[in-house]
């Protein structure tokens, strides 16, 4: 079966040549599975317009975003019930099923009639289809580092399982460049018109190649031994749930890895992503280039990441890379914001906005106008991208942009004040209003990129290992299930619902900043569990 290199360690019969295609089968088809995934939320604001219609933008992509959320929510489901499946039938045949389901739901996005052609059954189709997405990438993960972890060599866990959240990372990266690459073909009025169906349906393409490898593939010789010898778990739920101290790797795996990870990683992915174009005013298709450059150059950190943590430990790369996101979060933030749009910053600094009334409430959701006048002033800001802080005052709304004083709703005079203090923008050829624009050539690309690749060493040292630290902490029988389902939990909720959270918590502070609390308060819980219960595992035998 072997050849001659190959070796016997711990019931794993090693063999080079068939390692290899393993980590290539399992990386490419996560690349691709997790493209689909995040092809949505790369298209998540143009998405908006066309399921989720309102005269306010910033409503739109906030039920857009919250869409988006929702495949995130289903995963836990998803890793049940192909955590049951994977622990009971085998880790091939349940991660075949997976990306195949993943693939056709992808496609159906491109094909969905939008909500001008079938009404309210258009954001509800959506849904569903964003269900299923969940539901497969519940059990795809789980199955693509168990079975690699499975295969590797004692000492190379780190460095094999790498792959796999390095190719998290193309995913990202592929979805980028098939977007931009449709919209060059097409040009930027049809790709908006029509052209966006075609990354959705080009996942078809990717679902036949995916298949075609996996195919390929044997089961896990550590669950082929486990069958042989009759020791598969009959209900892994329920063993899960009873096999003595095993809820709390669960609760350690769930808060103190997939939590704190994953917010970390959608900050430097997704975040930066809206925050280069909401807050920054970058064109989308300059973001989109930007991210995708970044994500080029950060994705072998996660491999250097695993391949150090064979060497120094899972535990120490994961605390020092919480440690370093609490301190450099918020000034590599205002790094990128200072290079994407200098004079926007500095004319926030020298002119900050500020807006006085003793009573304002404003909601985000609206599709119609505000109901009070401060309200429909926060919403002129939101709109335009402009910072705000708000303050007490009485009678009417009183704007102060630096030392110019606006009294009341006045669309004109706001400008002219944004204007007067230096707010960069330009009047919009389709509309005709004023909004604000980053100068591309002000823009230092070199220093956004350094900002955004930084960000993405900080994912890489907390996500390079985590299959090979959530692989550890699980006996074989109930691995599929045990890993699944905590790492779902974690990065579903805590991480899917962030670019909502976080864009929440912006348009309703008018703090452009302020949605990276959310990043930093999930880190710091994430810290102190890692810290005083996460177990050193890289020692462990895992055909147990």
């Amino acid at each position: 079966m072997a050849t001659a290199s190959a070796a016997a360690t711990d019931g794993i019969v090693l063999d080079p040549k068939r390692d290899r295609l393993v980590i290539i089968a399992s990386s490419l088809g996560t690349v691709f599975e997790w493209y689909d995934f995040f092809v949505y939320g790369t298209l998540a604001a143009l998405l908006g317009n066309y399921f989720f219609p309102s005269d306010n933008e910033g409503a739109a992509l906030l039920k857009s975003l919250a869409a988006f959320g929702v495949g995130f929510g289903v995963r836990p489901l998803g890793a049940i019930v192909f955590g049951h499946f994977g622990d009971l039938v085998g880790r091939k045949y349940t991660f075949l099923a997976t990306i195949t389901l993943m693939g056709v739901a992808t496609a159906l996005v491109g094909v969905l009639p939008t909500y001008a052609e079938i009404g309210i059954w258009a954001p509800i189709l959506l849904l569903v289809l964003r269900i299923m997405q969940g539901l497969a990438l519940g059990g795809e993960y789980g199955g693509a580092a168990i079975y690699v972890a499975e295969h590797a060599p004692p000492g190379k866990r780190g460095f094999y399982t790498s792959f796999i959240q390095a190719s998290v990372v193309g995913g990202f990266l592929l979805s980028i460049a098939v977007v931009l690459g449709v919209t060059a073909i097409v040009g930027k009025e049809d790709f908006v018109a029509w052209g966006w169906r075609i990354p959705f349906l080009f996942s078809l393409l990717l679902l036949a190649i995916s298949l075609y490898i996996r195919l390929k593939l044997k089961e896990s010789p550590i669950f082929a031994a486990m069958k042989s010898a009759g020791t598969t778990s009959k209900n892994p739920v329920m063993d899960s749930i009873r096999e003595p101290g095993n809820l709390r790797p669960i609760l350690i795996a769930m808060i103190g890895v997939a939590a704190g990870l994953t917010v970390i990683w959608y900050t430097a992915q997704f975040q930066t992503l809206y925050f280069l174009q909401q807050a920054a005013r970058v064109d989308q298709t300059s973001a989109q280039i930007l991210l995708g450059i970044a994500a080029c150059i950060s994705a072998p950190l996660f491999v250097l990441a695993g391949w150090l943590s064979d060497k120094v430990g899972r535990k120490p790369l994961m605390v020092v890379g919480y440690g370093l996101t609490l301190i450099f979060l918020f000034p590599l933030f205002h790094l990128i914001a200072d290079a994407a749009n200098p004079a926007l910053a500095k004319a926030s600094e020298r002119a900050p906005v500020t807006v006085a009334n003793a009573s304002c409430s404003y909601n985000p959701f609206a599709s119609g106008k505000q109901e009070s006048e401060c309200a429909q002033v926060l919403d002129f800001f939101t709109k335009k991208g402009v910072g705000y802080t708000k303050l007490p005052g009485e009678g009417r709304t009183t704007v102060a942009v630096g030392g110019t004083l606006v009294e009341g709703l006045n669309p004109e005079a706001l400008q002219e004040a944004l204007r007067d203090a230096g707010y960069p923008g330009s009047v919009d050829p389709a509309t005709g209003k004023w909004d604000l624009r980053a100068d591309p050539e002000a823009r230092d690309d070199l220093m956004i990129l350094f900002g955004c690749v930084m960000l993405g060493l900080l994912s890489a040292m907390t996500y390079g290992p985590v299959a090979a630290i959530l692989v550890e902490m699980f006996p074989a029988r109930i691995r599929y299930t045990s890993l699944s389902v905590p790492y779902h939990i974690g990065t579903g909720y805590f991480g899917g619902f962030l670019p909502f959270v976080a864009q929440y918590i912006v348009v309703t502070t008018g703090d452009v900043f302020g949605g990276l609390w959310y990043t930093f308060a999930v880190v710091a819980v994430a810290l102190v569990v890692t810290v005083f219960f996460l177990p050193e595992t890289r020692h462990r035998d895992i055909t147990k």
